[in-house]
């Protein structure tokens, strides 16, 4: 499915209630943000389901918190027997083509016919495992994502890409496969544990370091963002304004190659490193803290490579600190994993390594030949984390 046209002219266009896309190649969709996405009095996932058969699947921790909501949701909302609700294992152990076909067996036997949906409530995981599952069941059927996670909200839920691990590999199998509507609503953000707070605030820094200065310089004044009651702190259009900024920036920077046809992408900053860091680690390290190590090594490569100065590699490594992340992981950053990474990107990214370096906040290059990024400079890099890791502890 090649998704909807919902604006004239291409780009991204906002308004109150979210975000249109209309990519170059014809590809538009929507990101819905809103309010009390499950109360039966707001229309918006009905509206999108328009009468269709819908299978929905869901985490067993938002099932716990919210699954009793959506139950009632569709049960005042849609017609009775048109929907059933599923609970999926979650996790990156669990993102795999084996969850896929399970996925597509419940749907199967659900009697999900060429013409319904599958409804995604949860992260960024349920988000790209039932994606894909939707983009091979019946040759691709309409999905719906309602993101329930800071990471799915500001990245995973904004772009269309979805995805398994494989082949001891992060997102080996997948394809793009535009959703038919992505809701976000920021209540839900309130029940998340302060890690998986942390991890979408490390995607949101990403967005900041290469895209946004003022962002960055507002993460810095507030590195507690999503983390404390906003009664009465401002913290409330703080955070509206993180959230919202970060979405368009990454709905803007995905929009003239949303297929990567161009494989050079700012948006793999903490991107080259992270994923050997998280299977290397055998996922000890969430996907965000993986990139926030990532981010912080290649900051120090940027400093040690002469594209930036000591003070935007410190204010950006001190950032990562202060919102709680790790820059630093004894056990995998060692210089032949990380070289091994290097290798591994060169190869994923066409024999180019398009590594994404940050030159100033706001701004960022790429590196793009591995005889650019010699072996004393990766070492001398990680000398440096490692040094501060030890200045920390001591």
């Amino acid at each position: 499915m090649a998704g909807q046209v919902l604006a004239e002219a291409e780009g991204v266009r906002e308004d109150s209630g979210g975000f249109d896309l209309l990519a170059p190649d014809g590809t538009g969709y929507r990101v819905d943000v809103t309010g009390g996405v499950f109360h039966p009095d707001n229309p918006l996932l009905a509206r999108y389901v328009a009468g269709r058969r819908v299978v929905a699947f869901i985490g067993p921790t938002v099932d716990r918190i919210y699954g009793e909501r959506l139950r009632r949701y569709l049960t005042a909302r849609l017609e009775p027997g048109s929907w059933s609700v599923h609970t999926i294992a979650t996790g990156e152990r669990n993102k795999s083509l084996t969850s896929v076909e399970e996925i597509c067996a419940t749907a199967k036997a659900a009697g999900l016919d060429r013409h319904g949906v599958m409804l995604a409530v949860g992260g960024g995981i349920v988000a790209d495992v039932v994606g894909f599952a939707a983009s091979m069941y019946a040759r691709g059927i309409r999905y719906i994502k309602v993101n329930t996670s800071l990471v799915g909200q500001v990245d995973v839920g904004v772009g269309v890409k979805t995805g398994v691990n494989a082949l001891h590999t992060k997102n080996m199998f997948g394809a793009y496969h535009p959703a038919h509507a992505s809701l976000n609503d920021p209540a839900l953000l309130d029940t998340l544990p302060a890690r998986e707070i942390r991890c979408g605030l490390a995607e949101i820094v990403k967005m900041a370091v290469i895209l946004d200065g003022d962002l960055f310089r507002t993460l810095e004044r507030h590195p507690d963002a999503f983390r404390r009651a906003p009664s009465g702190t401002g913290g409330a259009d703080v955070e509206t304004y993180v959230i919202r900024t970060a979405m368009r920036l990454m709905m803007e920077e995905l929009c003239p190659n949303l297929r990567e046809h161009e494989l050079a992408r700012l948006v793999d900053f903490g991107h080259t490193f992270s994923p050997v860091i998280e299977t290397a680690g055998g996922h000890r390290l969430a996907h965000g803290e993986a990139v926030a190590v990532d981010m912080a090594l290649s900051a120090h490569l940027a400093r040690l490579l002469g594209l930036t100065d000591a003070e935007t590699c410190e204010r950006i490594v001190t950032l990562l600190e202060r919102i709680g992340l790790p820059v630093y992981d004894p056990a995998t950053c060692t210089p032949e994993l990380m070289t091994q990474a290097l290798r591994a990107s060169w190869q994923r990214r066409g024999r180019k390594l398009h590594l994404v370096v940050p030159t100033a906040l706001g701004k960022a290059a790429f590196v793009d030949e591995l005889e650019h990024l010699p072996t004393e400079t990766l070492r001398a890099a990680l000398d440096a984390l490692a040094d501060r890791a030890v200045r920390r502890d001591g």
